[in-house]
């Protein structure tokens, strides 16, 4: 019963993860720019840059980029949260969570070559994956720390037996 619940919740997240990616990418050139255009215009006040055009482009050339890695690393950890479920083995579960996100990541970039003013690129299918396997590995890590704690929690408790 606890695993289905947490398959669940799981799948729940996932989705909205999907979700979100998917409002992104439909933005327009425009509205997308702006978006990044703010951010990148208050990261700049905040550190020792001139404001100009040049740091302007560069700054949210750079905030798209992080933006695409950051989203598909919470994708990757999610995927695997959800495929961790299931009782295959782990180099299943990573093969699978990989291939579904970079598989996402290719069908977001086409999406994003039909919308006004946004393109297909490589590169950000490229990013995207990176940020896949990170969010992958980052779950993965988590879960022998918390594997670790347990057994040093059992053999503490059996010390004091």
């Amino acid at each position: 019963m606890k695993i289905n619940i947490i398959r669940i919740i799981s799948m729940i997240l996932l989705l909205g993860n999907f979700y979100i990616i998917f409002q992104f990418s439909s933005q327009n050139g425009e509205e997308s720019g702006n978006l990044s255009g703010k951010i990148a215009r208050f990261l700049i006040k905040q550190l020792p840059i001139e404001e100009t055009q040049q740091s302007l482009k560069k700054a949210e050339s750079i905030i798209r980029k992080m933006a695409h890695f950051s989203i598909y690393t919470l994708l990757g950890f999610l995927l695997m949260f959800f495929i961790n479920t299931y009782p295959i083995k782990v180099k299943e579960k990573i093969l699978i969570s990989l291939l579904v996100g970079i598989l996402y990541a290719i069908s977001d970039e086409i999406h994003q070559k039909f919308v006004p003013g946004r393109s297909c690129q490589i590169t950000d299918v490229m990013i995207d994956s990176l940020g896949v396997t990170l969010g992958i590995f980052l779950l993965l890590m988590l879960l022998e720390i918390h594997k670790k704690i347990k057994i040093n929690r059992q053999n503490i408790a059996k010390s004091f037996n």
